[in-house]
């Protein structure tokens, strides 16, 4: 086994001694740092070369905080002028999982870098963390390499926006093989109800 396979075995075992301490130093580290903050190295270099990551230029690792759980509905004061059923507060749940939001964050941080995938890194009691790997689309070491200069296209600005990253594709459901579901999901599920509820009358002449 190469040095990769070790370190993917040692993150397998997120509850032994070794990695219970190395999380929860990290966990302590990042609480220290900016919401959303330049990391200088992947913090796993395995997880992140599976995903795309070189070591090159043009390629950049940002780290994301999200608080952790459910979302709160922005209400002045918590005051919600209409009918008792809408007045919750606490307890929204999102559509969109918590890393796509980081994913999201990153990218309007960085409106010149296109985001190419991300990962888990730590977590405590209210934070999550994720490493978003973000790449330079008008680098020549970028448009140069035939692996990555898909990327540099114009209509990959702001996929993270757009549901077309890993993690969007994920909660948009488009993971599902079944056939029923999938005819309910693609392209999208306004586009599939669109086609499903409208009415097309053909028009005689």
């Amino acid at each position: 086994m190469g040095a990769y396979k070790y370190l993917q075995a040692l993150w397998k075992k997120k509850q032994s001694d070794v990695m219970r301490f190395v999380l929860r130093i990290r966990a302590w580290e990042y609480r220290q740092l900016p919401a959303v903050h330049r990391a200088s190295r992947p913090s796993r270099p395995d997880k992140a070369r599976r995903l795309g990551y070189k070591a090159k230029q043009g390629i950049c690792i940002y780290r994301a905080r999200v608080i952790r759980g459910g979302r709160k509905k922005k209400a002045a004061k918590g005051i919600v002028f209409g009918k008792p059923v809408h007045c919750g507060i606490n307890k929204q749940k999102a559509k969109r999982n918590i890393r796509s939001i980081a994913e999201e964050r990153v990218g309007r941080k960085c409106g010149s870098l296109r985001v190419l995938n991300s990962y888990w890194v730590a977590a405590d009691g209210i934070y999550k963390w994720y490493e978003v790997i973000c790449v330079d689309p008008f680098h020549q070491a970028i448009r140069n390499d035939p692996r990555l200069n898909w990327i540099c296209n114009a209509v990959h600005k702001h996929r993270e926006l757009r549901g077309l990253t890993s993690a969007g594709k994920k909660y948009r459901g488009l993971r599902n093989k079944s056939a029923r579901r999938t005819s309910q999901l693609r392209p999208s599920q306004r586009a599939s109800w669109k086609r499903r509820n409208l009415i097309r009358l053909s028009r005689r002449r």
